[in-house]
């Protein structure tokens, strides 16, 4: 743990041959980077089959894990979504339990969880849907518990198509104190909010809007952007960039969010984790993102800080 009461930085592992069986190499390659934490991407690994853990595979990424200097978080299926239509929440509550049961086999801390999705509809329909997600929220806050994990749900984007609702992050914030549990905290992705707050026209809102997420936010996402629509065709991710268009998981310090203005304005929980999530594409320059991170790490202001002043 940082002086400041932050647990450090980590960075998002890539999963390589299918079966895990180079695993082990691209955590290595991690350490190298001299992280604190990794986080394993659960989501794409064919641990969870049907609802159910499938062991050898299991023991595949166990093994890779093991005897290693840095601590796991892990980021399950990025599907669940707990403002689904009600007949269908017992299946993805399945996958939730297999899912928690995984990272608890490997020691995490963290579980990161989309925050849910919704169509466009009538406002009561929203509303009813965000009954549903606190509800079993807090179900998998009762889960996450028993197994001495933080449920981290994750700040999301609906699109730009204007056919689906996602929270804002203080609408996030107002789900997490209404559902006030202690396990059930957030995710903070920096670009998702942005990109959330650019379709909305609040794109001028966004430190603001974060501010109010960060006292939930016990586990960040850390990659940069410009917080622009994608909403032109492109033929390659180069064009892309070039157009600093959409959800680009760039190096810290590519793009325009305001790394220095956050760090010296939001105030974090205590254990908050500065996790990367950096596209593939830009691999080669992870050793330079992750020396930023460390240095907003160090940077920024915790609870624990602020009760000590």
């Amino acid at each position: 743990m940082l002086a400041n009461g932050a647990t450090g930085t980590g960075i998002s592992a890539h999963k390589r041959a299918n079966d895990l069986s180079d695993f082990s190499d691209e955590l290595d390659m991690i350490e190298a980077l001299g992280v604190e934490t990794i986080e394993l991407p659960t989501y794409d690994m064919d641990i969870v089959v049907g609802g159910k853990i499938r062991r050898p595979q299991m023991e595949a990424l166990k093994k890779a894990c093991a005897g290693r200097d840095v601590a796991y978080s892990v980021h399950g299926p990025l599907a669940i979504n707990f403002m689904d239509e009600a007949w269908r929440l017992p299946r993805h509550m399945e996958v939730l339990e297999a899912s928690l049961d995984v990272a608890a086999e490997v020691g995490a801390e963290h579980y990161v969880i989309h925050s849910g999705l919704v169509p466009q509809q009538q406002g009561e329909g929203v509303e009813a849907a965000y009954d549903r997600q606190r509800e079993w929220l807090s179900r998998g806050g009762d889960i996450a518990a028993e197994h001495g994990l933080i449920l981290c749900v994750e700040t999301l984007f609906a699109g730009y198509e204007g056919k689906g609702i996602a929270s804002s992050p203080k609408r996030l914030a107002a789900e997490l104190g209404a559902i006030n549990h202690p396990n059930v905290l957030a995710t903070l992705d920096f670009s998702h909010a942005w990109l959330k707050l650019d379709y909305d026209g609040r794109r001028d809102d966004f430190v603001e809007e974060v501010k109010a997420l960060a006292p939930w936010s016990r586990h960040l996402h850390i990659h940069d952007s410009f917080g622009r629509q994608d909403d032109i065709w492109m033929f390659t991710d180069g064009e892309r960039v070039a157009y600093g268009h959409g959800d680009l998981h760039l190096p810290v310090g590519w793009g325009e969010i305001p790394w220095d203005r956050i760090v010296a304005e939001c105030t974090f929980p205590e254990g908050v984790l500065f996790n990367i999530e950096l596209n593939e594409r830009y691999w080669y320059a992870a050793q330079e993102t992750v020396d930023a991170t460390k240095r907003l790490a160090s940077a920024a202001r915790t609870a624990a800080q602020a009760e000590a002043a």
